[in-house]
């Protein structure tokens, strides 16, 4: 069986965040946002939500994902995995309420999931309405809305609170080491940019993914409603199904105040750069090599404590100097 993850009820304690961020670990914040007004229409009737949403609606493009029935909903390749098994659309908010509506009425089978949009841009109205208590009101929030889809699992490397607006989302987690488990699918050629696990979750039994049994072993689970949110920490592979005919997710993605100023994607990008300094040397020297970055990067020790401080050079401390230093190395004649 898997894993409840952690929670705790909102109304009964005090949340603070630096003491959720310590724990480094999922945690379900039941009721953090029960007083939304948007969660309050959800409450009362699906429609009351679309209809709140469509009052606020600008009108500015979004995207939007439509899977056909034989998707069963789930995000993911064709057949041949040569591409996606979604058509994409650039809607409005609008747009994408009333197909919703539309497919509920008929019964058509087709997924439809809108995708990560800017609440400031097309919904500008509920902005400061809809924050998270938790964080700064520099951390913008985005709106996620669809029928019955899934996400696979897949991660972020933002700190990352979700917060269920409408209906019900199940979130399966499992820690940054089952990667192994999962059967990620490629890189560089993902349905969502982010890169995904390829089976489903209840085909354990499948001979094609013999590991996943040991990742389901590991999973951790929790079902949301309107106002519950979930904390989500970076690298933690998270596979999101709604449940729900009508289903908006709001989150919140940040970085650690360490990561000011740096590129982008810092652990993506250092993982193609080891994908293209180690991929191809012999077994013996990857090992060396893991036994170097290990002891430089991931130890739990200083590895420049015996050098002088004047003379740690990129070993010291990571100020704007050394920086500047490590990236003129990387870029040789800069």
């Amino acid at each position: 069986m898997p894993i409840e993850i952690a929670e705790v009820h909102v109304a009964d304690q005090h949340v603070v965040l630096h003491e959720v961020l310590a724990r480094a670990q999922p945690l379900v914040l039941r009721g953090l946002c029960r007083d939304w007004p948007l969660v309050r229409l959800a409450r009362r009737s699906d429609t009351a939500f679309a209809q709140e949403l469509a009052r606020h609606a600008n009108g500015t493009p979004v995207d939007a994902l439509l899977l056909a029935p034989e998707a069963d909903g789930v995000i993911g390749y064709d057949e041949e995995m040569s591409g996606f098994n979604y058509a994409h659309f650039r809607v409005s908010v609008t747009e994408v309420l009333q197909k919703l509506a539309a497919y509920s009425r008929s019964g058509h089978g087709r997924g439809v999931a809108m995708q990560s949009a800017l609440i400031s841009t097309c919904l500008p109205g509920l902005l400061e309405t809809h924050r998270v208590p938790l964080l700064d009101a520099s951390v913008q929030p985005r709106l996620w809305i669809g029928n019955r889809v899934t996400t696979p699992a897949h991660f972020d490397s933002y700190h990352n609170i979700a917060v269920v607006a409408c209906g019900r989302r199940r979130f399966t987690l499992f820690p940054p080491e089952q990667v192994g488990n999962l059967y990620v699918g490629p890189l560089d050629f993902a349905p969502t940019a982010a890169a995904m696990s390829l089976p489903s979750l209840d085909s354990a039994a499948d001979p094609r993914w013999p590991r996943l049994a040991a990742a389901l072993a590991h999973a951790q689970v929790a079902e949301l409603e309107p106002g519950d949110a979930i904390y989500v920490p970076p690298v933690w592979w998270h596979n999101v199904a709604s449940l729900a005919q009508l289903n908006a997710l709001v989150n919140f993605w940040w970085r650690s105040a360490a990561f000011a100023g740096h590129v982008a994607e810092p652990g993506l990008n250092a993982l193609m750069h080891c994908l293209l300094a180690f991929k191809w040397m012999p077994p013996a020297e990857r090992e060396a090599w893991r036994s170097i970055i290990s002891h430089y990067v991931f130890g739990d020790e200083d590895p420049a404590a015996h050098i002088p401080t004047a003379r740690r050079g990129v070993l010291g401390p990571l100020t704007p100097e050394n920086e500047a230093r490590l990236k003129k190395l990387l870029r040789p004649g800069s």
